[in-house]
């Protein structure tokens, strides 16, 4: 149980070394990561353009600037904050979590697919990216 809160861990610490991009994107770049293909190629950003900006916010509580950077990053990062603190809780009463907090992250991780390709799909249908 200890691994998923690890796992869930080291992209919000990563995220805290990195200062978020002042575009709203491009934060991933100082992993050493190549610019989005998509943006380069078409000038549209992809769905997860502005997610790695939106988890150096979330980390430093800028959450005004997550949610504009990438809604569904900003998400999934929560989903990450929360699923640390529930996996210490129940480590904390030595109980293991049930089937409702498997059903719980299976929920968050979904919304946040569906709140990152919303947000896509606004900023492609607007024009706004």
């Amino acid at each position: 149980m200890m691994a998923l809160a690890v796992a869930a861990a080291c992209p919000l610490a990563i995220a805290r070394t990195l200062h978020p991009d002042s575009t709203g994107l491009g934060t991933h770049r100082q992993l050493g990561l190549p610019p989005c293909s998509s943006l380069a190629l078409f000038g549209i950003r992809c769905p997860a353009c502005g997610m790695t900006t939106s988890w150096a916010h979330l980390v430093r509580g800028e959450f005004s600037a997550g949610l504009k950077a990438n809604a569904g990053g900003f998400a999934l990062g929560t989903v990450c904050l929360v699923t640390i603190l529930v996996t210490f809780w129940h480590a904390a009463i030595a109980k293991l979590p049930g089937r409702k907090w498997a059903l719980g992250l299976a929920w968050g991780l979904g919304i946040s697919l569906a709140f990152a390709m919303l947000d896509w799909g606004w900023r492609f249908f607007s024009g706004n990216g």
